[in-house]
């Protein structure tokens, strides 16, 4: 008799506030946030300006603390964390792919990959060998030499992803990813997170766009700080 495979919970957010107070004035960006996601979950928080899905985001990524709540990460809270720990848990435990891209222009697509793993202090050697096979895999052996001057916008995304997956994170945080590329490099883009999806990575992007929302498997729509629906996308 076969055995039921439950996935494993990687993010569970329980009652997460967040409150930023400027003078006298307050204000509540998130409001009560419950969110629980399974390994090898691909999750897009869809919302408008202002929504609260940044807050939410910096949350997720441990680059903020909530105001109250829980959050464990892997089973592991991270809500009590001190900086340094947190600092420790962006490095090891998540991948990070922004709008911007965010790479190092003076530095080859390898050395720009490697980040990761020099904080994490891995030897030279090894590094290389993980950052190349890491450009492999989103198909960028041929680049690895290459500055980001030298690449297209969807290219250098691509560098992004590799080095958001060359730690072997718990979780891939894709920020409005496809934010500042044309089409073709938008589809070229989310194909590659398809890929990562049907190879098992946990996905989680934020996005204000439905298109790219729909090419998650499951939507979470965040308005006013709350999640007002959660829904599986029809495939």
């Amino acid at each position: 008799m076969s055995r039921l495979i439950v996935p494993e919970p990687v993010v569970e957010l329980a009652g997460i506030r967040k409150m930023y107070r400027s003078g006298s004035i307050e204000f509540e960006a998130l409001r009560g946030v419950d969110i629980t996601i399974n390994q090898g979950e691909y999750v897009a928080v869809i919302g408008p300006s202002g929504s609260g899905k940044s807050t939410l985001m910096n949350i997720l990524g441990c680059l903020d603390n909530p105001s109250d709540g829980t959050y464990l990460l892997g089973g592991e809270d991270v809500s009590t964390m001190s900086e340094a720990q947190l600092a420790h848990v962006r490095n090891r435990r998540i991948g990070f792919v922004f709008q911007q891209f965010n790479l190092l222009t003076s530095l080859p697509a390898w050395r720009n990959v490697e980040l990761p793993l020099i904080y994490a202090g891995i030897g030279r050697a090894e590094r290389r060998e993980r950052s190349i096979r890491a450009l492999e895999r989103v198909g960028l052996g041929d680049r690895v030499e290459n500055r980001p001057g030298e690449l297209s916008g969807g290219q250098q995304q691509r560098v992004a992803v590799a080095r958001a997956l060359v730690s072997e994170p718990d979780i891939i945080l894709a920020d409005e990813p496809t934010g500042n590329l044309d089409s073709v490099s938008t589809e070229a883009v989310l194909g590659l997170l398809d890929e990562l999806h049907h190879s098992g990575r946990t996905i989680v992007l934020i996005t204000h766009e439905h298109e790219v929302a729909a090419r998650a498997q499951r939507n979470l729509v965040i308005r006013d700080g709350q999640i007002t629906s959660d829904e599986l996308v029809a495939a």
